[in-house]
């Protein structure tokens, strides 16, 4: 009789090992495949690469348009689609020069409405195939600006509507519709060639116009401006903002491997 028990838990727990094996068979399988269908759903269903016909008057970084199913880049660098993709500044991402200096068109097609989020994964799917980017993140010391609001307080007005960031460049300097302090930051770290972070404490949206004209020098043929220092006081005094130097520990992207992509 003992042996028959014996028998018995045996097989009930040869049953039940079985059963939780069988489940956690189940739960791999299915997590297998949502991992598929999520990476998927974060690849383009069509792109188009091509060397840029026309630069972007006034603008570094180009022309990026977003709609719910669409990407457009017009005049780009390597170096913008990183920043745009992975939300980083032009002196986070360590790599060869041409990354800079060659410009493409690129067109992306999703295969339905997406979000921003999604579009950005989608971007880093995009340089991984056609531009075979590999990297690896470090921390460096950087010299950087930190952007606080002056004394007097910020003189920014609330974004009206919610409405998506836009930032639109002139030959005399700004207007920001709908745009946050760490997005107009990374904006500011182009021309000014540093990381700048946003240290300001503001975070709203805010609608503002950021106009260099009143302090260029009056005879620009004799008197070159020096860029960072117009930049200073114009933020200090049409914006009520400041860029304080410092050194930060910032996340780099060194990149191990890139290529040109062919053209289609």
């Amino acid at each position: 009789m003992q042996g028959h028990f014996a028998c018995q838990r045996s097989c009930v727990g040869r049953c039940a090992s079985v059963r939780a094996g069988l489940c956690l068979g189940m739960v791999l399988v299915a997590s297998a495949i949502l991992a598929r269908v999520a990476g998927a759903q974060d690849v383009f269903a069509a792109a188009t690469i091509r060397p840029s016909a026309a630069a972007v008057k006034f603008e570094r970084d180009g022309k990026t348009e977003v709609s719910p199913g669409m990407l457009r880049m017009q005049d780009v660098t390597v170096n913008t689609c990183i920043k745009w993709a992975y939300g980083v500044q032009d002196r986070q991402i360590a790599g060869p020069e041409w990354m800079q200096a060659e410009h493409w068109d690129i067109t992306a097609k999703a295969d339905g409405p997406v979000g921003d989020v999604q579009m950005k994964l989608m971007m880093q799917a995009l340089l991984a195939e056609r531009f075979k980017l590999g990297f690896h993140r470090q921390e460096k010391e950087l010299k950087a600006f930190a952007l606080t609001v002056a004394k007097g307080g910020a003189k920014l007005h609330a974004a009206e509507g919610e409405g998506k960031s836009v930032m639109q460049n002139s030959a005399v300097g700004t207007v920001a519709k709908s745009t946050t302090m760490k997005e107009f930051g990374d904006m500011l770290s182009g021309p000014l060639q540093t990381p700048v972070v946003d240290k300001t404490g503001l975070t709203g949206r805010y609608d503002f116009t950021l106009d260099f004209t009143s302090y260029l020098p009056e005879d620009m043929k004799t008197m070159r401006p020096d860029a960072t220092t117009v930049i200073m006081t114009a933020l200090q005094g049409k914006l009520g903002l400041k860029l304080e130097p410092q050194k930060e520990q910032v996340e780099v992207m060194v990149v191990d491997h890139v290529e040109k992509p062919s053209e289609n």
